[in-house]
């Protein structure tokens, strides 16, 4: 059904496209041209202003469809009720730190590189 939809929004948005350049500008546009044509002037400003509006409602209702197709089946999810550790009641159980982030990694690395401290300061000794 969405991609159905789809199909006719895209074909609606490319006329619609095709209708708003071929509408007289005052820069003259795509619609520029001599007086002859199967239609006056006024009757084909009003053709391409009714095409352009019933294109637009139409470009609207399949934007609008399209959207609640695509929310139709999604769940509201919330950040917080994914936490881990969390029980089904909602109180959070203590989680044990299991030593595995890149924090405690590099921590850990940097006690193995650091030299020992002295206990206490020595006094400089005399000969």
């Amino acid at each position: 059904m969405q991609t159905v939809l789809i199909v006719i929004h895209l074909m609606i948005v490319t006329v619609l496209i095709g209708a708003v350049l071929l509408q007289k500008s005052e820069g003259g546009g795509l619609g520029m041209g001599g007086g002859a044509g199967f239609m006056s002037s006024r009757g084909t400003a009003n053709l391409l202003t009714r095409t352009t509006a019933l294109l637009a409602v139409g470009f609207f209702i399949t934007s609008l469809a399209l959207t609640w197709l695509a929310g139709y089946d999604r769940k509201p999810t919330s950040i917080l009720g994914n936490m881990p550790g969390q029980t089904q009641s909602g109180g959070a159980t203590p989680v044990a730190p299991t030593g595995g982030g890149v924090l405690d990694q590099l921590k850990k690395a940097d006690e193995q590189q650091a030299p020992a401290a002295p206990a206490a300061p020595q006094a400089p000794q005399s000969q």
